[in-house]
């Protein structure tokens, strides 16, 4: 059980959460737990929205975003974040079993994809600190400095998102997933 308030529906959040709400449930059809839980702060679920909704815009594919949420869910032990992301893998992102298992290793069987989801995974693990080598190999795979920028800013959105679910528990609502077990 969720040891914050998670509002039941849309109608019992606040107010100004509502409509962000409503435009989660138009593009996804459902509200997952992880959306109600936020919007008991309007400031943070439209921070997280439209954080999200820009890097949605930007130069990575969703299949590689989707790869780096695993990767991060799983190197921060997030169950709720790996089974969203593996659900969201698995009927978004069209990614296969295979795939799915990598990435929660840190790696991929697409090279290009390889080198951003092991750099994720080095940021997560270094907290930013990562060597020069790192910076380097991230960049010969193909990435330039502004796909570098969005792999950082996708760790640091899925680490946060991680850290909510882990603090407050929140109650699973995709098909479970636990970190470390195999899928």
């Amino acid at each position: 059980m969720s040891r914050l308030a998670t509002p039941a529906t849309v109608a019992d959040a606040p107010a100004a959460s509502q409509p962000l709400l409503e435009a989660v449930k138009k593009q996804l059809g459902v509200v997952p737990n992880l959306f109600r839980l936020v919007s008991s702060s309007p400031a943070a679920l439209e921070g997280y929205l439209g954080l999200s909704g820009a890097l949605a815009k930007g130069a990575l594919p969703a299949q590689t975003r989707e790869r780096i949420a695993l990767a991060v869910a799983e190197a921060n032990g997030c169950d709720y974040c790996l089974s969203a992301h593996t659900y969201l893998a698995k009927n978004l992102a069209r990614l296969d079993d295979a795939e799915i298992a990598a990435n929660r290793l840190g790696h991929s069987n697409d090279p290009k994809a390889d080198a951003a989801v092991a750099f994720a995974v080095k940021v997560v693990r270094e907290r930013g600190h990562v060597s020069e080598d790192a910076v380097r190999a991230v960049k010969l795979a193909g990435y330039d400095d502004a796909q570098v920028i969005e792999i950082v800013l996708h760790v640091a959105l899925n680490t946060w998102t991680n850290y909510i679910n882990s603090v407050a528990a929140t109650d699973i609502d995709f098909p479970v997933v636990t970190v470390g077990k195999a899928a």
